[in-house]
């Protein structure tokens, strides 16, 4: 016989005890946000909508969309309305141009004042542009010819098609497209693509 000392009786007694103990997992009571964490939600909440609409405005103001025949869009312009060479400009209101047909060729010009902004006028008896705002004047083609107006009619790209099929575009530096007698067909000015006019001298 194997004799069971004291201290062995002990353990084989409360090994059973600690297996039979269940496992207690402490619980988490979930519970309603607290009137600061509410706040804070509700501030993160109208900062993502804020940025959000911020970015949204910003990508429609940098890829604006204009349509043909307004303002900042293409307007094709009637070769029936070209005018003669050397007499009065045409204006073209809703597109904010005038089409000149000079010895040099034909020319789209801004028809806002480089100085302030203002709206030049064609004035027949004088044949030239003037500014009502501040006097400065201009030729047919644009030229600077007095006043405080520091440069230029601005002028807008423009692409003339002729009867030939033939195409040909205002170069970088706005200088006229010279017609030279061909038969023109279709004429289209970019509102949305200014050129600046030259520095006065």
């Amino acid at each position: 016989m194997t004799s069971i000392t004291a201290g062995e009786s002990k353990r084989e007694v409360a090994q059973p005890r600690q297996q039979s103990q269940a496992v207690n997992v402490p619980q988490v009571d979930v519970a309603a946000p607290n009137r600061r964490e509410f706040l804070y939600y509700i501030w993160g909440a109208s900062m993502v909508l804020l940025l959000g609409q911020a970015t949204a405005g910003l990508i429609w103001f940098a890829l604006p969309r204009f349509k043909e025949g307004t303002f900042g869009g293409v307007f094709n312009f009637p070769p029936e309305r070209v005018p003669l060479l050397g007499s009065n400009p045409v204006s073209e209101p809703s597109g904010r141009f005038w089409v000149s047909n000079t010895d040099a060729g034909l020319v789209s010009l801004y028809g806002v004042c480089t100085h302030l902004g203002c709206l030049p006028r064609w004035e027949e008896g004088r044949s030239r542009f003037e500014c009502p705002c501040h006097g400065s004047k201009f030729e047919l083609n644009g030229d600077y010819i007095e006043g405080p107006a520091p440069r230029n009619l601005d002028r807008f790209r423009m692409t003339v098609t002729f009867e030939d099929g033939t195409t040909a575009e205002m170069n970088d530096s706005g200088d006229p497209i010279p017609l030279e007698g061909r038969r023109v067909t279709n004429i289209a000015i970019d509102t949305g693509s200014l050129i600046r006019g030259q520095a006065n001298a």
